[in-house]
C-alpha cells in the first residue's frame, strides 16, 4: 500500500514530481527581477515603520492615548484594525501587518498563477510536459517559488524587527509569510478551477479584497478583534496572532493547517484534470451581434473586471467617507500626524486634508486598474488570441482602441464611483469630492499611457508597467510617512496634482499630465502599427 502525503501525492508516485527542482531554478530565474521588488518593497514598508510611529507617538503618554481614541473610533479600527499593545513593535504590527499580508498575498497569488495557468494557457506547459517532467512538477515548483518569496520576507521582518521584541518579530514575520502562502495554495486551486489565468487571478484577489472586507467589518464591531467576521478572514487571523502583545502561537498552526489543506485539495485537482483543460470551463460567447466590433469584444472581455473594480471603489469610497469624521479625533493635537496628512492631502483644514488624502489612495489604486486593463493586449497578443483577430477586417489600431477605451474610460468611471460613495459615506460636499476624484485621472493616465508606450515599443518587457505603477503607489503611500523630500515625491505625477478639496484648483498640471498622457499613447500605439507581432 501506499501512503499519502501532506500535498495529496502518493510516496510511490514520485516520479510525478520528476523536474520540481529544474523548474523551480527555472521560476526563480523568470523571477529574479519581480520577486526581490515585492519583496523588498514589503519588507521596507514595515522595517521602516517603528521609527515613523516614534517620530509620531515619541512618549508613552501619547501611545497610551491613541490606544483609547482606538477603543472608540469604529470607523478606524476599520481600517487598520484593533491595537493591542503601545510598544513600539505591537503599534507596526497594527499599522502595517494587515497591508503587509495583503501584500504578501498578492505576490503569492501572482507568482502561482503566473507559473501554472499562465504557462497553460500559453501553451508552453505543454512544450514542457513532453519531457521528462512529472505531472505535479510545475504546480510543486509554483509553489516553491512562493515559498522563498515569503520566506525570504519573513527573515527580513523578523530580522528587522528584532530589535523590539524577538518573539514578536518572529510572529510578524511568520504570520505575513503564512498568509501569503494561504493564498499562494487558495490560488493554486482557482488556478484547476479556471481555463484563464486572467480570471485565475481576478476570482483570487476577489477572495483577498472579501477577506478585506470581513476583517474591516468585524474590527469595527468589537476592540479586541474577537468579531465572528474578524475569525473568518485570513487577514483577521494575522492581526489576532497579536504580535509583540502576548503573542497567541496556536494561530500559527491555523494558518499552516488552511495552506496545507488547500494544497491537498490543489494536488488532487491537479491529478485529475488534462493539461490546458479546466473544472469550469470558459462559457462560449455569440459570434455575431454584440462581438461584431474589435470594442464589442474588448468590453465582452473585460466586462467583468470593470464591474469589480467598480464595486470596490464604491464601498471604499463608502468607508473612507465614514471614517472622516473620525479622522480629526484620531490626530488631536499630533502636530507630527498632521503633518503627515498634510504632505499627503494638502494644508488645508484636517477634514479636507484628510479626504484629499484619501482620494490620492484611490486614484495611487486606480493606476493599477488601468494598468491591468492595458496589458489585457499584451496578454491576448502573447495568447496568439489577437492574430485570428487581425486576420480580418480589423487594423491593429482599432483593436488596441476597444482595449485603451475600456482601460482609460474605466478609470475615469471607477473614480466617479468612488466620489459618488465617498460623498455618500461622509454626507457633505459632494460636489468637492467628486471634483477631488476626477481630477486623479490625468496622474492615472500618465501611468496608463506608459503602460501603452511598453507595451508598443517594448513588448516582451510590458511586465515593467507593474514596476511603474508599484513605485508610484510606494511613494505617494510610504513616502509622506518617511519625510522623502519634496523632489523625489514629485517623480510621481500625483504629486503635481492639486490637492482638493480645500487647496486651489490648477489647470496647467491636469492639462500638461493629460498631453503627457496623450504622448506616450501615441508613441505606444505608432510603436504596436510598425513592430512584428509576439507569439
Amino acid at each position: 500500500m501506499t501512503a499519502t502525503t501532506a500535498f495529496g501525492v502518493r510516496s510511490g508516485g514520485a516520479r510525478q514530481l520528476a523536474g520540481t527542482g529544474t523548474l523551480l531554478r527555472f521560476a526563480l530565474r523568470r523571477d529574479r527581477v519581480m520577486i526581490p521588488v515585492w519583496v523588498a518593497v514589503n519588507a521596507l514598508m514595515v522595517l521602516s515603520m517603528p521609527g515613523t510611529i516614534k517620530g509620531l507617538y515619541g512618549t508613552a503618554a501619547e501611545r497610551a492615548d491613541l490606544m483609547r481614541q482606538m477603543e472608540t473610533n469604529s470607523s478606524l479600527r476599520a481600517m487598520v484594525g484593533p491595537v493591542f499593545d503601545d510598544s513600539l513593535g505591537a503599534l507596526t504590527a497594527w499599522r502595517v501587518g494587515v497591508y503587509a499580508a495583503a501584500l504578501a498575498a498578492v505576490m503569492s497569488l501572482l507568482i502561482v498563477v503566473r507559473h501554472t495557468r499562465d504557462e497553460e494557457e500559453s501553451g508552453r506547459q505543454e512544450v514542457v510536459a513532453s519531457g521528462m517532467v512529472g505531472r505535479r512538477a510545475s504546480l510543486t515548483a509554483a509553489l516553491l517559488t512562493a515559498a522563498v518569496a515569503n520566506g525570504v520576507l519573513a527573515l527580513l521582518v523578523a530580522g528587522g524587527l528584532a530589535g523590539q521584541g524577538a518573539a514578536g518579530a518572529l510572529a510578524l514575520g511568520l504570520g505575513i509569510a503564512g498568509v501569503g502562502m494561504l493564498f499562494a495554495t487558495m490560488a493554486a486551486i482557482v488556478a484547476q478551477l479556471t481555463e484563464s489565468a486572467r480570471l485565475a487571478r481576478g476570482l483570487t484577489a476577489a477572495v483577498l479584497g472579501g477577506a478585506f472586507v470581513l476583517r474591516a467589518a468585524g474590527d469595527s464591531a468589537t476592540v479586541d478583534g474577537s468579531s465572528v467576521l474578524t475569525w473568518l478572514s485570513p487577514l483577521g487571523w494575522l492581526e489576532n496572532l497579536r504580535a509583540f502583545a502576548a503573542e497567541r502561537w496556536w494561530v500559527l498552526p491555523l494558518i499552516a493547517g488552511a495552506a496545507v489543506v488547500q494544497g491537498v485539495v490543489a494536488y488532487e485537482l491537479a491529478g485529475r484534470r488534462d493539461l490546458g483543460m479546466s473544472f469550469l470551463p470558459t462559457r462560449p460567447g455569440p459570434a455575431a451581434g454584440r462581438l461584431r466590433t474589435a470594442g464589442a469584444l474588448a468590453w465582452r472581455l473585460q466586462r467583468g473586471s470593470v464591474l469589480g473594480w467598480s464595486i470596490g471603489f464604491f464601498l471604499a469610497g463608502v468607508v473612507y467617507g465614514g471614517m472622516t469624521e473620525g479622522a480629526a479625533d484620531l490626530v488631536g493635537d499630533n502636530e507630527q500626524a498632521r503633518e503627515i496628512i498634510a504632505r499627503m492631502g494638502g494644508q488645508a483644514g484636517l477634514t479636507d486634508a484628510f479626504v484629499s488624502a484619501m482620494v490620492g489612495m484611490l486614484g495611487l489604486i486606480a493606476a493599477l486598474y488601468v494598468v491591468a486593463s492595458v496589458l489585457r493586449l499584451n496578454g491576448e497578443e502573447a495568447s496568439g488570441r489577437a492574430e485570428p483577430v487581425l486576420a480580418g477586417a480589423v487594423g491593429r489600431l482599432r483593436w488596441a482602441a476597444g482595449h485603451l477605451v475600456i482601460a482609460f474610460g474605466g478609470a475615469a468611471l471607477i473614480m466617479l464611483l468612488a466620489g459618488a460613495g465617498f460623498a455618500a459615506g461622509y454626507g457633505q460636499d459632494a460636489g468637492a469630492i467628486l471634483g477631488a476624484c476626477l481630477v486623479q485621472l490625468p496622474a492615472v493616465w500618465v501611468i496608463g499611457g506608459a503602460a501603452v508606450l511598453l507595451h508598443g515599443v517594448l513588448p516582451r518587457g510590458a511586465v515593467a508597467a507593474w514596476g511603474v505603477a508599484g513605485a508610484v503607489l510606494l511613494l505617494g503611500w510610504v513616502g509622506p510617512a518617511l519625510d522623502v523630500p519634496e523632489r523625489v515625491l514629485d517623480v510621481s505625477p500625483f504629486g503635481h496634482l492639486p490637492k482638493l478639496p480645500g487647496g486651489e484648483m490648477s489647470w496647467s498640471p491636469v492639462l500638461v499630465l493629460t498631453s503627457i498622457a496623450v504622448v506616450l499613447v501615441g508613441a505606444g500605439l505608432a510603436g504596436l502599427r510598425r513592430r512584428d507581432m509576439t507569439t
